[in-house]
């Protein structure tokens, strides 16, 4: 009998497929060098800003520096090897009020947009920003609970 419809073939699992994955945003900026070149001039600017260096008085600036470099790299999807403190608990002891938090996420806009960062990457980055600040600002009463949530 002949054959008179046409078969649709299936690709065999052995046959190479197409999709291609979209590169990280810490593949799209650079990788580490561009990480580490952006956490620089971060902190460059951080600790030239006469509201915000007063945190980091005896601070173990390169230990500083190396923890943001891994907190960054995750954020923009790069290896997550950070096993430092959480940041409620590395911010709880400072008290820091909603205006050096924006000060803070404002320089590191900044840093990235000077860096050439797309617009994808840096709305990536103020919607973190945006999400961990419960964790970071003093709210008057604790840091680190988020609204709504039993204190």
């Amino acid at each position: 009998m002949p054959e008179t419809e046409t078969q649709q073939q299936t690709p065999s699992a052995d046959a190479p497929t197409t999709r291609t994955a979209t590169p990280s945003y810490y593949t799209q900026i650079g990788g580490a060098p561009a990480v580490k070149t952006a956490v620089g001039l971060f902190y460059d600017r951080v600790l030239s800003d006469a509201e915000l260096a007063g945190y980091f008085t005896g601070v173990q600036m390169a230990e500083q520096r190396r923890h943001m470099v891994l907190m960054l790299t995750a954020v923009l999807g790069g290896p997550d090897n950070y096993r430092g403190r959480s940041l409620a608990e590395a911010h709880q002891p400072l008290r820091i009020p909603p205006a050096h938090y924006a000060l803070v996420c404002s320089h590191l806009i900044a840093t990235l947009t000077q860096l050439g960062a797309a617009a994808e990457i840096l709305d990536h980055v103020r919607l973190v920003l945006t999400q961990v600040e419960h964790q970071v600002v003093y709210d008057g009463r604790h840091v680190g609970s988020a609204p709504g949530q039993p204190r």
